[in-house]
């Protein structure tokens, strides 16, 4: 098959580079796939059946007949763990100790964690799912912290009225944030925003919702709340530092709605 190089007529040229910037402007700027994509090949017809088309007019059919559908597997369950245990911390400072020495809260132990910062009761609290890559002493010491010293300082809140806290103890690429939630850890990260009792909380990353045992599925509102002893505390979702870094056209979404929430 041969393809001239043809250009489009001038208004169809129009519409596909309108078109185009609207999937920009969408945030949409790739096409992904698992599974490799024939676009040119003709279609096929009459194909015979593959068993996985034929379980699924099984499926139709029993459904027709007023039997049960088969059930599909169950997702492999993820043992839970009470890392709190029957004596939590009770502070902030008896936290940070607890969040640097305890077992467990990771496959690597103790050495090497980073611990949050911050005083209690602040105007706001920003939460990680988990540290910068060369975080030692200092949470969000790297590029992404120097960034969201950026943005606080537009906001006009001292940084010393912020409190800064990662749900995870150490850098933790690709994050299975869902099992590890499951596992225990959303309750740490609801007991520690407990002791922080932020006025407001900023979660950013794309994985943090069930780490503060929210469902993404529900919702997919930017806007939440967290009941926290009998008071609720507003939240602003958004993309990780990592993302905002990246493509600036999310660092121009993120300050709408900002703005829009520091309004509320």
């Amino acid at each position: 098959m041969t393809i001239q190089n043809t250009p489009f007529p001038a208004d169809l040229s129009g519409e596909l580079t309108a078109t185009l910037q609207w999937w920009r402007d969408a945030g949409v700027d790739c096409d992904f796939s698992d599974d490799a994509t024939d676009w040119l090949k003709d279609p096929i017809v009459d194909a015979a059946p593959t068993p996985q088309d034929s379980n699924s007019s099984q499926t139709v059919a029993a459904q027709h007949a007023g039997q049960s559908a088969p059930e599909a597997p169950d997702k492999k369950l993820v043992a839970r763990t009470d890392f709190l245990g029957e004596d939590p911390p009770q502070d902030l400072d008896a936290f940070r100790q607890w969040w640097l020495e305890t077992p467990g809260l990771d496959g690597i132990g103790p050495r090497g964690r980073i611990a949050p910062r911050g005083p209690k009761d602040a105007a706001l609290m920003v939460l990680v799912v988990d540290p910068e890559e060369k975080d030692t002493d200092r949470l969000l010491s790297g590029p992404q912290g120097k960034l969201l010293s950026r943005i606080i300082a537009a906001t006009g809140i001292a940084e010393d009225d912020i409190y800064f806290a990662s749900a995870l103890p150490r850098h933790t690429p690709m994050a299975d944030t869902d099992a590890l939630a499951s596992g225990g850890l959303d309750a740490v990260t609801l007991h520690h925003i407990g002791l922080a009792s932020p006025q407001r909380l900023i979660a950013l990353g794309t994985g943090i919702l069930p780490l503060i045992g929210q469902d993404a599925t529900k919702s997919n509102t930017y806007l939440r709340e967290i009941n926290q002893n009998a008071r609720n505390v507003p939240v602003l979702m958004s993309e990780g530092l990592e993302s905002l870094m990246a493509m600036p056209r999310l660092k121009a979404r993120f300050w709408r709605r900002w703005i829009e929430w520091s309004n509320h």
